[in-house]
């Protein structure tokens, strides 16, 4: 007889597993299932995130930005750093590190938690008796029961057509990370996250990068006063962005990779690179989960069809993070997590697609939440705008980086926090104050009276909301 469960979750990355421990956490016979393997054939749960995305990258960022800081930036501060090397494959060891730590963190919350784990691919088999039949295909196959279903199989990177990755040459996300040695010449297809991140990685340790965008213009979903001021930074480093591009033929060779296109005026232009890194976005994840079987629907990008509340066409069947609607953002995947887990218990979960906060970890970091200033006035929104420069913030003169800045926008009427978007210093930790403030309603006025600790960074949050009625304290 199968096993039978409260609540199985297909697929362990941050909404899987999120989802899963919280269920168990309100009481439940939870199952997750999830196939991803480590080198050794091992489980390794954390999904994309934990083994080929936010977490190994942000290893090879911290790695890379060390190692810059050392050759150009440590004279600065009186330190003498001379023959300064950098060893990729040991760089890469430890990043497979903190990627190990992070999987194993997240069985050992399995265990605590009562969770079974399974290792392999869950697909449905059929409606069973009280729920649903899953099929957990891995080293042995078998078969488990679950009366509620949380489908969170994430995405796959989207290759270019005829184009298919070998993570030799053309790499997606996965082979970005497994590069063994820096190239002369790095080309990267699309400059959202993942090209700007991965050619600032490459760009730091010595490799030629060109960034091919096929948008004209630079950061299309970013406030247009921050992505200028991040394109800037970005141009002063050697990142080689072209904008408007479209891309022709590519061939790999012995040689490399050589990427034919038209730049912006229509000129026909050639690309000659030692790799090339394809970051043109992702498409939902069903591959194998075997939606027929119990008529699942899929909308026209062969993502999950869900309501608001994360629910599908089916009854007792959910889905979450990159298979749904919406940003394809980890953390956004936890909060839905935790909300489904917590609706199947009778509670009212809670996500608030306006308050999802958005970060670029490149130097300077980009991050943002809630409308744009272009969307405002797209919207007909009246609104007061406040902006402070990081130039002029003590404490990013003491970090010896002043690059960039913070801009509010509020409602013209009620003062409303609608939108605050950073680029600068670790804006990445910056952006939670917005978003607690945009959470519980607040005024640019309230954060503009809360005490900030001197010096400190978040002084340039509460300038920019001092900002936003004309007043300043000019720290």
């Amino acid at each position: 007889m199968s096993k039978q469960f409260d609540v199985i979750v297909i697929g362990g990355g941050p909404g899987g597993y999120i989802a899963a421990i919280r269920a168990a956490q309100l009481g439940f016979n939870v199952a997750c299932i999830d196939e991803w393997k480590n080198e050794k054939g091992g489980p390794a749960p954390g999904g994309t995130c934990t083994n080929v995305g936010c977490i190994p990258s942000k290893a090879l960022l911290q790695s890379s930005e060390h190692f810059e800081h050392a050759n150009k930036h440590f004279a600065d501060h009186g330190i003498t750093a001379t023959g300064v090397k950098m060893d990729v494959a040991k760089m890469i060891a430890r990043k497979d590190t903190v990627v190990k730590q992070n999987n194993d963190g997240i069985l050992y919350l399995f265990k605590k938690n009562k969770v079974s784990f399974f290792h392999g691919r869950g697909s449905f088999v059929k409606a069973a008796e009280g729920g649903y039949e899953i099929k957990v295909a891995g080293a042995a196959e078998e078969s488990i029961v679950g009366k509620q279903i949380i489908i969170a199989t994430g995405s796959n990177a989207r290759a270019l057509p005829g184009t298919p990755f070998d993570e030799e040459l053309v790499l997606s996300n996965d082979g970005a990370l497994r590069v063994g040695a820096v190239p002369k010449k790095l080309g990267l297809i699309g400059s959202g996250v993942i090209g700007l991140e991965m050619g600032s990685v490459w760009r730091r340790l010595g490799a030629e990068v060109t960034i091919l965008e096929g948008l004209p213009t630079f950061l299309g979903a970013v406030d247009e006063q921050i992505a200028k001021e991040a394109k800037k930074a970005f141009d002063k480093q050697g990142l080689k962005i072209e904008l408007g591009v479209k891309v022709g033929e590519i061939k790999t060779g012995k040689k490399g990779v050589s990427i034919a296109y038209t730049n912006a005026k229509g000129e026909a232009q050639a690309l000659e690179v030692d790799r090339l890194i394809v970051s043109i976005g992702r498409v939902p994840n069903t591959i194998g989960l075997n939606v027929e079987a119990v008529g699942l629907a899929l909308d026209e990008r062969g993502a999950i069809v869900v309501d608001a509340d994360c629910k599908t066409n089916l009854p007792g069947v959910w889905a979450v993070g990159d298979v749904v609607r919406g940003p394809m953002l980890a953390h956004k995947a936890e909060e839905e997590g935790v909300a489904v887990a917590e609706r199947i218990a009778g509670q009212h979960g809670h996500v608030n697609f306006n308050t999802v906060p958005w970060v670029i970890y490149t130097s300077p970091e980009i991050a943002w939440v809630g409308r744009t200033e272009q969307q405002l006035k797209a919207d007909g929104v009246k609104y007061k705008a406040g902006t402070f420069p990081f130039l002029a913030n003590g404490r990013a003169r003491a970090l010896g980086d002043t690059t960039g800045m913070v801009k509010m926008l509020a409602d013209a009427d009620t003062d409303e926090i609608l939108g605050v978007h950073i680029v600068g210093p670790q804006a990445s930790e910056l952006i939670s104050e917005a978003v607690v403030a945009m959470e519980f309603k607040a005024s640019s006025e309230d954060i503009a009276r809360i005490c900030h600790a001197h010096p400190s960074l978040s002084e340039a949050t509460k300038e920019a909301a001092l900002a936003v009625d004309k007043r300043t304290l000019n720290f």
